[in-house]
């Protein structure tokens, strides 16, 4: 958002899927420096909630309402219930900042439970892309004995760099249990045909 910004290029970072008709918030351009990560606050006829809490800044699942959500599925999954209880549950983990802000953190099937702490691979993505000799990364869980699970990390590069220099970049912005466990440079990660990181594919190269 920031190099968008000096390079005067607009950009509206926003957050929806085809259950709703695509776009559910949007981040407004007079937002976007104060509110960096955020997915903005919920357009037209929408409403948004956090599963389980009214409490700012306290994750959940993402739970969307409005007249643009589908009332269901057809084909093999027409017997699934899109809205149980009168909302779309999203399967994605977020929160709402004190002023109503969305902030989308990653996919609940993608959580990793590190010793009972809650670990989000995109959190460990983001630190890993802001190093200029990363192009791409992936992170996912992998079994341990100990912890039962750890993250572990799948890096493409820009350029050579040793593992530990990304690790020691990593332990001076994240708390230790977040940092991953091992580091493997690939040539390319696995993605599907709209470019997203399928991390359960990861899950396999451990």
């Amino acid at each position: 958002m920031k190099r968008a910004d000096k390079l005067e290029i607009p950009v509206l970072q926003t957050y929806g899927m085809t259950e709703t008709s695509s776009q559910t918030t949007t981040l407004q351009p007079a937002d976007a420096e104060r509110k960096i990560g955020s997915s903005g606050k919920p357009l037209f006829l929408y409403q948004v909630k956090i599963e389980g809490t009214d409490k700012a800044g306290e994750k959940g699942e993402i739970l969307i309402h409005g007249p643009q959500v589908t009332p269901g599925y057809i084909g093999r999954f027409s017997d699934r219930q899109v809205q149980p209880d009168g909302w779309l549950h999203t399967g994605d983990i977020g929160y709402l900042d004190d002023e109503g802000f969305l902030f989308v953190v990653d996919r609940r099937s993608d959580l990793i439970v590190s010793g009972g702490e809650n670990v989000y691979p995109a959190e460990i993505e983001k630190v890993l892309l802001a190093h200029p000799a990363v192009r791409e990364a992936g992170v996912c869980g992998a079994v341990h004995e100990k912890w039962g699970e750890v993250p572990v990390a799948f890096v493409v590069l820009n350029k050579p760099v040793e593992a530990e220099e990304l690790l020691t970049y990593c332990k001076q912005q994240i708390a230790s249990y977040k940092v991953p466990k091992q580091l493997t440079f690939v040539d390319a990660l696995p993605r599907n045909a709209s470019n997203k990181l399928l991390r359960r594919e990861l899950k396999a190269w451990t």
